[in-house]
């Protein structure tokens, strides 16, 4: 091994080992500086990607006007999304479903419309489903499993009930307690049977009397 390093390097064995020695320790030191420096910003930034979720909310029953207020942009509130009357979380996807994600515009709205027909039309953006075909409602219904599966069911969408003109129940009470109050007086100036049987009556009194006679 002495003449191997004497013929291949020009140094005595003992210069070898020493500045092989010297090389190694070098290299520690060095690569000890820089992976130190480094090490503890790389394990913070872990830190903070991993923060944990804040547990979901129960809403209850909300309207579709109340939903509007957790389409993200509070980042104190919960993001929430409904299909089909269903009020999901869908907080752990803010990187979809939040401000600026690619389906941010679903998020606070009864959407089931838009995810049927995979439209990101505004006219879309509705709990409506009627008129659709039944590809549409299969698409919709792979949508509800997926959400059913991977995120929590917080609460339901309080319909609004309203009559076939527009108007509220309310107002279409108060239109049918009218009518039945102005019935009894449309009764009231209705003619009379009864004077119209009386002439009737007295012509076959008359007649029978001048039999008689």
């Amino acid at each position: 091994l002495k003449e191997a390093i004497t013929a291949y390097t020009g140094l005595s064995p003992a210069t070898f080992f020493t500045v092989l020695a010297v090389s190694l320790a070098f290299y520690y030191v060095v690569s000890g500086l820089f992976g130190s420096s480094s090490g503890p910003t790389h394990h913070q930034e872990r830190s903070v990607e991993v923060e944990p979720l804040p547990p979901p909310v129960q809403v209850g029953e909300i309207t579709e006007e109340e939903l509007k207020q957790y389409d993200g942009s509070d980042p104190k509130k919960p993001l929430l999304m409904a299909i089909k009357g269903q009020i999901y979380d869908v907080t752990q996807s803010r990187m979809f479903y939040g401000p600026g994600g690619p389906y941010a515009l679903f998020a606070g709205k009864d959407a089931s419309r838009a995810l049927a027909k995979m439209s990101f039309e505004e006219q879309d953006l509705t709990s409506d489903i009627s008129g659709l075909g039944p590809f549409e409602l299969e698409a919709l219904q792979d949508w509800e499993y997926k959400f059913m599966g991977k995120y929590t069911k917080v609460g339901t969408v309080k319909k609004e009930v309203l009559v076939t003109d527009g108007s509220s129940t309310a107002e279409a009470t108060e239109a049918a307690e009218a009518t039945n109050r102005e019935a009894p007086n449309a009764g009231d100036n209705a003619p009379s049977e009864k004077p119209v049987g009386e002439p009737v009556e007295t012509a076959k009194t008359d007649d029978a009397e001048k039999k008689h006679e």
